[in-house]
């Protein structure tokens, strides 16, 4: 492609969105372009968080039916990247607030928590899969949406990326859904608090050590599979 892939980023939050662009700057070729469209400033009422991203979906399936690849406010992107934290399947409409939690019985989402034994990740996975799904409604899935699920967070493929492989924190660690927060607790000068300044700083680790992210993370892989099967569709 000529001109710079633009990407639509729908995500639970701003290190969400450093850690995922780190990993396309390793899975891409060429440069690009990408948008955070969710949280975006302009609509706060969404909020941030999974519960931002339940919002965008049902917004998304109230002002279009059909494939999201031609809802007009999405059409002029390559791509659209629907992220949402794999530990979010721990959780309940509950959590969210009582309006969600309405909306929720109204349109039968899938059910939350919906975590399964790990590992593997995989069962797990598939059946948050199923709860996003619902959100979004008559909204389907095109053949440019990509699903970014890491497991069980987007922290847990930066580290994979800054700590030596044998690290404890490591050990089964898409099934440790404490492994972000205990990033802060690691000793001073390694520590890394959930914070956009500190996933800015440690991002391009996550790029330069991609390969060894996708070793440790099947989540990692997968969705380079599913960002590279787009892409070429595309040229």
């Amino acid at each position: 492609m000529s001109d710079p892939l633009k990407i639509a980023l729908v995500a639970e939050g701003p290190t969400d969105l450093e850690v995922i662009q780190a990993a396309l700057k390793a899975i891409l070729p060429d440069p690009f372009i990408m948008t955070l469209v969710q949280p975006e400033a302009t609509q706060p009422q969404m909020g941030g968080g999974w519960g931002g991203v339940l919002k965008w979906c049902d917004a998304a399936q109230q002002r279009h039916h059909g494939s999201l690849d031609t809802d007009p406010t999405l059409m002029s992107f390559d791509v659209l990247i629907i992220h949402v934290d794999v530990d979010v399947s721990t959780g309940e409409y509950d959590n969210c607030g009582p309006a969600v939690t309405e909306l929720a019985q109204q349109n039968k989402w899938g059910t939350l928590p919906c975590s399964q034994p790990c590992p593997p990740v995989a069962d797990t996975v598939d059946a948050l899969m199923m709860a996003i799904q619902s959100w979004l409604g008559g909204a389907t899935p095109g053949d440019r949406t990509v699903f970014c699920l890491p497991a069980q967070s987007s922290g847990t493929w930066l580290a994979a990326a800054v700590l030596a492989p044998g690290h404890p924190l490591l050990a089964q660690g898409e099934c440790n859904v404490n492994l972000e927060n205990r990033l802060a607790t690691l000793p001073k000068g390694q520590r890394i608090k959930k914070n956009k300044r500190d996933y800015q700083v440690h991002g391009p680790s996550i790029t330069q050590h991609w390969t060894q992210v996708k070793g440790l993370c099947t989540q990692a892989a997968n969705f380079e599979q599913t960002v590279l099967t787009v892409v070429r569709s595309l040229e």
